[in-house]
């Protein structure tokens, strides 16, 4: 009887805890827990040349080729573009809505968008053509 309830423990740690994982990307270099237990988040830098108005989460058709997850100071959003200006980004819909995404993440110190929210999915830089996958 204790062997069956072990499992049964176990079997609701690993669902709790890859439900947890999937919120954020293990290895995402752009997250540091500080000391003070306070997070420090750092998102792409715009880049020097102009890059034209942001196109709002909210308007239709902004994330015509998959939403950008990205860990910010408030927490993982989805956005329009991969520097998470101001207006371009709304709260995470993943677990709940199926959508074609990318995420956003720093890995040895290069920006890369990764297929799955994993850093040894398919991961190529921020300036390769995308695969996103519908999750």
């Amino acid at each position: 009887m204790k062997v069956v309830q072990l499992i049964v423990v176990f079997a609701a740690l690993v669902v709790g805890s890859s439900t947890a994982l999937a919120q954020f990307v293990k290895g995402n270099e752009a997250v540091k827990v500080m000391p003070d237990g306070k997070k420090r988040v750092e998102t792409p830098p715009l880049p020097s040349v102009p890059i034209g108005k942001p196109c709002p989460a909210a308007q239709a058709g902004c994330a015509g080729g998959g939403w950008l997850m990205v860990e910010t100071a408030d927490g993982l959003v989805e956005c329009t573009e991969i520097y998470a200006r101001p207006g371009t980004c709304r709260p995470s819909t993943y677990g709940t809505e199926k959508r074609s995404r990318l995420w956003i993440v720093k890995t040895s110190s290069q920006w890369m968008q990764c297929q799955y929210p994993d850093v040894a999915s398919k991961c190529v830089s921020t300036k390769s053509l995308p695969t996103s996958a519908v999750q």
